[in-house]
């Protein structure tokens, strides 16, 4: 039998962090990848760096795989002083400090099991730094999975931190063996930044969802909808107010709630795990929708799966300066397979995707009338069990299996330029 080729994978989103779509990403690859040929070891961070750490997916971590947790704070949390911290303890993000863990962590793993390549993934940028410094270290093979861009015109906001993101951006793309984008539209981008970069370093693979999770999730009984019971609307995860900016929605409501076109006993709006309920509470409070509009809790995420399976409705919220995002939320939206309403950019990747797979409720995140008129179509669509689902095809394309097995082949090939000498 050969011997598996192993993938020394640094993540700081991953099992017992919740709330966050990057915890799956990894989590997956790292439960699949083993079926092509290659051994993750996966250098995540301690768990007092999370805020919101939880167990419901410890169990998910694969046997065989190793898992170092190094030593990282969390600077907003561990050094502060009455809420208060210098600015250079958060450059490139609060996290930094895991540096100081990380890499001789990772060299330690290196000595003792020898991978062939490094991977790391943002969103938090220390991740790079590190996978930077450990492929400077050991001369292994980089493969930077950036999934967005890490810049834009006007992120980051301060320019310090921008100058650094810009900064490890750069050195990304310079030293690399491959960066991975989830869309076409950062893929594009990042070819059109980096003209001077062979087109083949830049790839794509996307987010997804997952088969087995989604079994789990059928497995637990969902409650009966009780006849006449109200339409449940359901947005599942963080709302970020200058991304997924409910105010819009909120202002549609109000009106349509005022016109007579929607009331408590016929329709409800359920926002799950916003991560930012005191702002989103006064929003709903001021436009008198607090019986309209409910702001419920984080669930364990395959109670969240289940959830969404149940529901009337699917909401996705994306502002038009994430055109080149795609919500991981929305494969899982895919496969649950209830009507998708979409608030978000015509010209956009996630509208894209959507309009890829058949379903075409979408308006403009920032249009108030725009939205009222969707939201009307869409609720009349699906009263009448019009609305468009994702065919079993268009669902399968978009698994975990089928992501990680186009990283494995990723990895086959930067493994074997590596080996042959070629950068």
């Amino acid at each position: 039998m050969v011997a598996p080729r192993r993938v020394l994978m640094i993540a700081y989103h991953f099992p017992p962090m919740r709330g966050s779509s990057g915890v799956q990403r990894t989590l997956k690859f790292s439960q699949y990848l083993p079926q092509s040929g290659w051994q993750p070891l996966v250098l995540s961070a301690h768990r007092r760096a999370y805020d919101n750490p939880g167990d419901d997916q410890m169990a998910d971590i694969p046997a065989g795989v190793p898992v170092r947790r190094a030593f990282a704070l969390d600077s907003g949390r561990h050094l502060a002083v009455r809420g208060r911290y210098a600015g250079f303890l958060a450059l490139p993000d609060r996290w930094v400090s895991w540096c100081l863990g990380a890499i001789p962590a990772g060299l330690a793993l290196a000595r003792r099991h020898r991978p062939q390549v490094i991977w790391s993934t943002y969103p938090i940028a220390t991740a790079h730094l590190i996978g930077l410094a450990l492929h400077k270290l050991t001369g292994l093979p980089w493969v930077a999975d950036m999934r967005d861009p890490m810049t834009d015109l006007d992120y980051p906001s301060d320019r310090l931190t921008r100058r650094l993101y810009l900064w490890i951006e750069r050195r990304a793309v310079q030293h690399c063996a491959r960066l991975v984008c989830t869309t076409p539209g950062a893929l594009a981008d990042y070819a059109r930044r980096f003209p001077h970069i062979p087109r083949e370093r830049f790839c794509l693979i996307e987010n997804a969802y997952d088969e087995e999770n989604f079994s789990a999730a059928e497995a637990l009984a969902a409650p009966a909808r009780a006849a006449g019971a109200p339409f449940v609307l359901i947005h599942s995860g963080v709302i970020y107010p200058s991304e997924r900016d409910p105010l819009p929605l909120l202002e549609a409501l109000a009106e349509l709630r005022r016109r007579k076109l929607l009331a408590p006993a016929s329709f409800q709006l359920l926002l799950r795990a916003t991560g930012h309920d005191d702002y989103l509470r006064a929003l709903i409070d001021e436009r008198g929708l607090a019986d309209l509009v409910t702001l419920a809790p984080h669930l364990p995420y395959r109670a969240a799966l289940a959830e969404m399976l149940a529901a009337d409705g699917l909401l996705i919220l994306q502002a038009a300066n994430c055109n080149r995002q795609v919500p991981a939320k929305l494969y899982e939206y895919l496969r649950a397979r209830r009507p998708i309403l979409a608030l978000t950019d015509a010209a956009g990747d996630s509208a894209a995707t959507l309009r890829k797979a058949g379903i075409d409720s979408i308006a403009a995140l920032d249009n108030k009338e725009d939205i009222m008129q969707a939201l009307l179509r869409f609720l009349a669509l699906a009263a009448r069990g019009a609305a468009p689902l994702a065919s079993a095809a268009t669902i399968r394309a978009h698994s975990r299996q089928a992501r990680a097995l186009e990283l494995a082949a990723l990895l086959d090939e930067v493994a074997l330029q590596a080996q042959r000498g070629r950068p």
